[in-house]
């Protein structure tokens, strides 16, 4: 595909970010939003980037985006979805949280509980929550990462200690099949103690993960019983979540 200097531009641009909006590259170039989203739908159908509500973004299957451009890609769908489920969270109840900037928004959207009592292995999201008084929060211990996850077996050993009332999680991506997909085997092998280790399991999961390919099994949409997200997914996931009779709440 032979790329004009504009769209040759947006996609390195987008390679260097991992993600980038529409309005940034509009303004970028001194453009409308509608060129953008003509220019992004050309470099999307010729498998150079991948098209998500509101931008565009560059995706690897063998590396996570920066956390740095991680937490601002998608930020407003991710406040809605992190509301929607804090919404159907009990006072009181005990959860497990894992690492991600999606769950990160989740524990902002927590704070007005009480008393609750948190399990977690993602410094970021202890830090919020340990604000309140009223509430318990729980670190793991293991291997601390740049981004502010704890990992190894010595996490996972840490979470498979408890029984909880919730499972708030994060993934990295969603496979056409119902895989749940991760980078990093040893943050795979911390989420799947947490799942196995809760009463209800609720997913967090904005549009961009649908279809987004990892190279690493955390495991099955059959183990959801709640999947939250900020649209309508595609057919074939809304078979699935029908199949495997997981709740889907899209905060919209």
């Amino acid at each position: 595909m032979s790329l004009a200097p504009r769209q040759q531009n947006i996609l390195e641009l987008v390679r260097e970010r991992g993600y980038v909006s529409i309005d940034e590259l509009a303004r970028h170039f001194a453009v409308t939003p509608q060129t953008i989203r003509r220019d992004i739908n050309q470099l999307g159908d010729a498998g150079l980037l991948r098209r998500y509500h509101g931008g565009a973004a560059y995706d690897s299957s063998v590396q996570n985006t920066a956390y740095s451009q991680r937490a601002h890609q998608m930020r407003d769908e991710k406040q809605r979805i992190a509301a929607a489920m804090a919404a159907r969270i009990p006072d009181q109840a005990s959860l497990f949280i894992n690492i991600g900037t999606t769950t990160e928004a989740i524990a902002r959207a927590l704070l007005n509980h009480r008393d609750l009592k948190i399990i977690t292995n993602d410094l970021h999201v202890a830090s919020i929550l340990s604000t309140k008084e009223d509430f318990d929060v729980l670190i793991a211990g293991g291997n601390v990462r740049s981004d502010g996850g704890v990992v190894g077996q010595a996490t996972a050993d840490f979470i498979s200690q408890f029984k909880v009332d919730f499972a708030l999680i994060g993934i990295s991506g969603i496979d056409e099949d119902g895989t749940l997909l991760d980078f990093d085997y040893q943050e795979v092998r911390v989420s799947q103690a947490i799942i196995h280790n809760a009463r209800k399991v609720f997913l967090a999961a904005d549009s961009s993960k649908f279809g987004r390919s990892a190279m690493t099994r955390l495991g099955s949409l059959e183990q959801i019983d709640c999947l939250f997200t900020d649209t309508q997914p595609d057919d074939v996931f809304a078979e699935l979540l029908a199949r495997y009779k997981v709740h889907l709440e899209i905060a919209d």
